[in-house]
């Protein structure tokens, strides 16, 4: 388990969009101050860490994935990404339980605009975490002349949550503070987990879109 000391940077323009305001509408000076004050003080409330793991890819048939130490990735998108890759990353991270507990507390207590701003902030920061995740196994992949994929997580697509079993048991014992339900969803609640692919660069592992040929057009997730 690696922990994070470097801050995360947060934009406070997509914590207003995910409250309501999309640059059409501003908001009032005291939810505006309200941000300020939370984006400046949230990093008392966070304990962000990740760990992550890189197994070899024995083989590919049909729609399932077979790696090192046997773990099974079931998933016809999955599948046709691992086809181009040698490896494949698991990764877990999470900026711990504290800032959602705040967040249900003041809920709780009727400051329901305050529980919003600081679970926004909560979700934007947990997002810049797995971003800086990626981009470590990207670095690391890059020295051996390798390139990855983008990160895909269970639950996105054809690839089921329960599958979320699968990432976990790859990790092993090294899973910072996170803890799967019964719904293999994971606790705390801001927390991402999921796999890159790492391959040759001309496999064009870095450019595998699967939502290009999705004709699911409205799914929140899609990717341009």
């Amino acid at each position: 388990m690696t922990l994070i000391s470097n801050p995360i940077k947060i934009d406070k323009d997509k914590i207003l969009n995910s409250i309501g305001y999309d640059g059409g509408t501003m908001p009032s000076s005291r939810i505006d101050s309200l941000v300020d004050d939370y984006i400046e003080n949230y990093h008392d409330f966070i304990a962000p860490s990740y760990s992550h793991t890189i197994r070899d890819i024995k083989s590919v048939i049909g729609n399932r994935v077979n790696t090192s130490d046997s773990i099974i990735l079931e998933s016809h998108k999955v599948a046709r990404l691992m086809e181009r890759c040698v490896k494949v990353a698991f990764f877990a991270c999470t900026i711990g339980k504290y800032l959602e507990e705040l967040a249900a507390y003041l809920a709780d207590k009727g400051l329901v605009l305050q529980a919003t701003v600081l679970d926004a902030i909560g979700s934007g920061t947990v997002e810049k975490l797995a971003a800086r995740v990626e981009q470590n196994i990207r670095e690391d992949a890059s020295r051996d002349g390798l390139a990855v994929s983008r990160r895909f997580s269970p639950g996105y697509c054809d690839w089921d949550v329960s599958q979320q079993e699968m990432v976990f048991r790859a990790l092993g014992n090294d899973v910072p503070g996170i803890t799967l339900n019964e719904s293999m969803l994971m606790v705390p609640q801001k927390s991402v987990s999921g796999i890159i692919g790492i391959g040759q660069p001309w496999k064009d592992i870095e450019q595998y879109n699967p939502c290009i040929t999705c004709l699911e057009k409205d799914c929140p997730g899609r990717r341009r």
